[in-house]
């Protein structure tokens, strides 16, 4: 396997774990307040990513002081922006509704791409990108409308928080590894997190499903999730992994049917296909599609 496909491998991957977020989030939406529950996700997963790194023979870089802070923006974006406002939108609209919002992800993470990184997408990654915003459009069209506005702002600036994560690591001059970003993420995320979190103390005793939920958010988005997307990341350009953030929607919005009952007719499915075809279409490689398309030509 390539490195560019074992890339798009880990970062459905990662997106899949993304997509599960907007289900923990529901569950935690009323249950936690928004900020202690993200102080709590990052006081979990901290741990594990240490450990792992205190076995990891790689040496941790110097960086310098705009790495530095393109890692504290990120944490303050990615980590807990979008955790937050997710959580927060969560309290106001159903998880469906959520994961069909989140769907605006490949064109909001493409426009960063274009904008902060520069990068000027041919026509192949332009076709998967756009058969990707359509597809989640396909899965928005038919879900339930009785979605409040402030949810909808929560989660849309959920997006572009993580837009901003995802991209933002591009940017830095001295890239980390791996679990290197993925801990100091979470460890910056819980410095900036628990301030606030600290304010939303006491509160009752969470239910066994929400105390379930906070421990999934934590293992699996958290470390499983960061881990696939930096290494899948360092296979890619930019906007080729911001039109993979498309599995993400689809998963929430599965999921919303499976676990939370919620319906996904025809138009959901035509949209799931129409971002598998988007994924196919981005993992080609780039010799084979040039010379199928000058095939075509000739042979027409």
């Amino acid at each position: 396997m390539s490195r560019r496909l074992q890339g798009y491998l880990l970062l459905s991957l990662a997106m899949m774990t993304v997509g599960t977020t907007v289900i923990a989030s529901k569950l935690l939406a009323g249950a936690v307040p928004p900020f202690l529950a993200t102080a709590a996700r990052f006081a979990l997963a901290l741990p594990v990513l240490l450990l792992l790194l205190a076995r990891s023979p790689v040496p941790w870089p110097r960086l310098g002081w705009r790495d530095r802070g393109l890692l504290v923006l990120q944490a303050a974006a990615g980590s807990v922006g979008y955790t937050v406002l997710l959580v927060s939108g969560l309290e106001h609209l159903p998880a469906a509704d959520a994961g069909v919002i989140v769907g605006t992800l490949p064109a909001v993470s493409a426009l960063f791409s274009v904008m902060v990184l520069k990068e000027r997408p041919g026509l192949r990654l332009l076709a998967s990108a756009l058969l990707a915003t359509v597809g989640v459009m396909a899965v928005a069209w038919q879900a339930p409308g009785q979605s409040s506005w402030v949810g909808v702002l929560y989660v849309l600036g959920a997006v572009f928080c993580e837009s901003a994560f995802i991209l933002l690591n591009k940017r830095m001059a001295q890239p980390l590894g791996a679990l290197q970003q993925a801990t100091a993420m979470v460890a910056l995320g819980l410095l900036v997190s628990l301030p606030v979190a600290l304010f939303e103390l006491p509160v009752a005793m969470p239910s066994t499903v929400a105390l379930a939920a906070l421990a999934w958010y934590a293992l699996v988005p958290t470390v499983g999730g960061f881990l696939l997307w930096y290494a899948g990341a360092a296979r890619v350009s930019g906007s080729e992994a911001a039109t993979l953030t498309a599995v993400a929607p689809l998963t929430a919005v599965a999921l919303a049917a499976a676990l939370l009952g919620d319906e996904v007719g025809l138009a959901q499915w035509l949209g799931a296909g129409a971002v598998v075809l988007a994924i196919l279409i981005l993992a080609l490689p780039a010799r084979l599609s040039g010379a199928r398309w000058r095939l075509g030509r000739a042979g027409g």
